[in-house]
């Protein structure tokens, strides 16, 4: 990330290019620390890589040797100056509301041998337990003998369009290569409306329809005629 004059237009895409390879990056090397997502804040005097887990203290290391191992990869990878680039481990407030670590964890118990079934009934239990309105779960590939299939595992209320489609469901796709082939798995979760804002999204749903209780009013006080 050097600091060299460059377009707008080049800009995003040098910034979506880091982001695309540091995530990978992140995935691969996290991916069994409970990985969910990266954030990168870039100010005036050093680039901010927030990375999102379920185990910090995994991701942290001992002593915080392990963060300071992959800041040195991430400095010298994206040429970045010393202390230009600083990262930190974040924990995920719900592990059950956030979809990467769910397709994560789905992963992992598809290459342990469990059954595609079982393991993703778990899954959406585990979801729907952690105040979810609703989630899915596909799964696609060479599942039972030589013909591909995709199976559906689906509980709860989900919207996929509009503006609240992209608000509310937050998605994860993974490949599990397996011996007898590579199958795909895609989590999506409808996340709870929160009005702080911590465990979903703080814009209410636009068919949401709050019903007041109606204000006390004083009775009327009879006036003397006038004559």
């Amino acid at each position: 990330m050097n600091t060299t004059t460059i377009s707008k237009k080049r800009k995003f895409v040098a910034d979506g290019v880091f982001y695309a390879e540091l995530n990978e990056l992140l995935t691969r090397e996290l991916g069994e620390d409970g990985y969910a997502g990266v954030e990168v804040r870039t100010t005036p005097m050093r680039t901010e890589v927030i990375i999102r887990a379920t185990k910090t203290q995994i991701v942290l290391g001992e002593k915080g040797q392990r963060i300071r191992e992959l800041t040195s990869v991430v400095q010298k990878r994206f040429g970045f100056a010393d202390g230009g680039v600083e990262l930190y481990a974040e924990r995920v407030a719900s592990r059950g509301l956030c979809a990467q670590a769910q397709a994560e964890s789905l992963k992992f118990k598809l290459l342990q041998g469990l059954a595609v079934r079982r393991a993703c009934y778990g899954v959406v239990r585990f979801v729907m337990e952690a105040t979810a309105k609703g989630v899915e779960v596909i799964v696609s590939g060479k599942l039972r003998g030589q013909r591909a299939k995709a199976m559906k595992f689906c509980d709860g209320y989900m919207i996929k369009t509009g503006h609240a489609g992209q608000v509310y469901t937050d998605s994860a796709v993974r490949h599990v290569l397996l011996r007898q082939g590579v199958i795909g798995i895609k989590v999506s979760i409808m996340l709870p409306h929160d009005p702080e804002g911590r465990t979903g999204p703080s814009m209410p749903l636009d068919d949401a329809v709050t019903i007041h209780e109606p204000k006390e009013e004083a009775p009327p006080v009879d006036e003397a005629p006038v004559y």
